[in-house]
């Protein structure tokens, strides 16, 4: 795929939503943080109805650690691996307070630092809360930029690595929220609704439908 067709697909993405954001709940760094190590391997949804009860009772790094692993496995045990989050989200909750006077980090190396924050939590979070240029390839972003031929790669990191190449700085900061709702109402894995699509016309997907009824 050739740069000029990149900038359109960009471009009508952007004309189909001019201001897009994550799909989870949250109204400080710390909640966004947090949601974001929860939606690990499960649905913004899901996500959502956890934490809009847990925030209401807990939603410093303070409130979550007095609130205790067993306090806090009841809020999120509708959420899938809640054992192993609940126990990361307590140690990342220390962390904070100790070493960060209960703020969030706005680099890289030390959000990484903290349990259940990998490399893709850590762009969500430098890119929705601080505005930094990062790319967080989830499943619907992978699977689109190989699918469309828009930045494909055999891995997580190479297709990242290609979007931050290839995508001009003027959509870099909106970019992976087009890519993963695109991805998850419109170019879905087992059957996209290539009728609902505003880049039909410019996708190179060898097999996408040519009925565009939907």
């Amino acid at each position: 795929m050739n740069k000029e067709k990149r900038i359109q697909i960009l471009s009508l993405l952007r004309d189909e939503n001019p201001n897009p954001t994550t799909e989870l709940n949250y109204t400080s760094n710390f909640e966004l943080l947090i949601a974001v190590v929860l939606s690990a391997q499960a649905t913004d949804v899901s996500v959502n109805k956890a934490t809009d009860k847990l925030y209401k009772v807990a939603n410093t790094p303070e409130k979550i650690l007095k609130l205790g692993l067993t306090g806090l496995k009841k809020h999120i045990k509708t959420i899938g691996l809640y054992n192993s989050k609940a126990a990361n989200v307590m140690k990342t909750c220390k962390i904070l307070i100790e070493d960060h006077s209960s703020i969030v980090p706005d680099n890289r190396s030390d959000l990484e630092a903290l349990p259940g924050v990998g490399r893709k939590t850590a762009n969500v979070v430098l890119n929705t809360a601080f505005g930094q240029a990062t790319m967080a390839v989830d499943t619907h972003i992978f699977r689109i930029s190989n699918r469309i031929n828009f930045a494909p790669g055999k891995d997580v990191r190479k297709v990242e690595d290609k979007l931050m190449k290839v995508i001009p700085k003027e959509f870099i900061l909106d970019a992976h929220h087009w890519f993963i709702l695109h991805g998850r109402y419109v170019c879905t894995a087992r059957n996209p609704r290539c009728g609902a699509c505003v880049i039909y016309d410019l996708c190179e997907f060898k097999g996408k439908k040519m009925d565009l009824e939907e």
